[in-house]
């Protein structure tokens, strides 16, 4: 058998879905999941559906000529179709923080993420032993505000020259460049602590303790110009209290950082975000 997942939008109108599963029963396909969602306040229609056929009877070019003219046409859908057997190709970026980049090589080694990661790009060598324990090609590409231009060259050549289809910052702590992001929109996933806007800075488990704060967060989302405002994708919290210390703080939100970043990737890869006015649509 093969597979195939499709995810469409479009405006709402009326027999989206009966169109489209009597178009996929009329080619010999067997739907195996569907979900669908409306904006009723854009009037918007979303849709994931999973798709079997038999190998007979397979030949996606044809299956994706025939789907634009039979029914994208008609709706005036957006729409993209993905095979099982497709794994999108993940760059990481990273710093001199750890904690993020050995739990997603961890999950990766494990096959808990359908992707491949063909490299890794930091601003600092200090990783570079990690990159090389997992058998990763690790590129060292200098950036700050003095050579941006420069380093942003390198990252998308190197991006280019390993056919990269998103990236992940996995605490990597540079601004992104708006060329990179217009090249990969809605494909740079970001992860953060959810403190922002009230406790910014570079140490803003130390404010949020001092403020006396209940609850730490992270949030992953979609990168965009605006700085940690993109669309978001997941996100978790844990409660704390006066008995916990700056250090209890810092651990637990690196905690909910790896476990938000690992659940925002995987979301990705298996093709259950869709992103429209700067909010996401997930689908179980």
């Amino acid at each position: 058998m093969q597979k195939i997942t499709i995810l469409i939008h479009c405006e709402d109108q009326k027999a989206i879905i009966s169109s489209v599963t009597n178009y996929i029963a009329g080619i010999e396909g067997n739907i195996i999941y569907l979900d669908q969602h409306v904006d009723a306040n854009e009037n918007v229609f979303f849709m994931r559906l999973e798709c079997e056929f038999s190998t007979q009877n397979w030949d996606l070019e044809l299956i994706k000529k025939d789907f634009q003219t039979n029914l994208a046409d008609k709706f005036n859908m957006s729409w993209e179709i993905y095979t099982q057997e497709y794994k999108p190709r993940m760059a990481l970026f990273i710093s001199k923080y750890d904690h993020c980049l050995y739990d997603i090589l961890g999950r990766y080694s494990a096959g808990e993420l359908p992707l491949e990661i063909p490299l890794i790009i930091s601003n600092h060598e200090d990783l570079k032993g990690v990159a090389d324990r997992f058998g990763i090609p690790f590129h060292h590409v200098p950036f700050n505000k003095s050579i941006k231009e420069e380093g942003e060259k390198q990252q998308i050549a190197l991006l280019k020259e390993y056919k990269i289809n998103f990236i992940v910052l996995a605490r990597y702590m540079q601004i992104i460049t708006p060329n990179l992001i217009a090249l990969y929109k809605n494909k740079i996933i970001n992860i953060h602590h959810s403190f922002l806007p009230a406790f910014p800075g570079a140490k803003p488990y130390h404010s949020a303790f001092a403020r006396g704060v209940k609850i730490i967060g992270a949030t992953s989302h979609y990168v965009t110009e605006e700085l940690d405002e993109g669309p978001i994708i997941e996100q978790d919290i844990t409660r704390v209290s006066h008995s916990h210390s700056i250090e209890d703080f810092i651990v637990k939100g690196r905690d909910l950082e790896r476990s938000v970043l690992a659940r925002a990737i995987k979301l990705h890869a298996e093709r259950k975000t869709m992103v429209y006015n700067n909010k996401t649509v997930i689908f179980s």
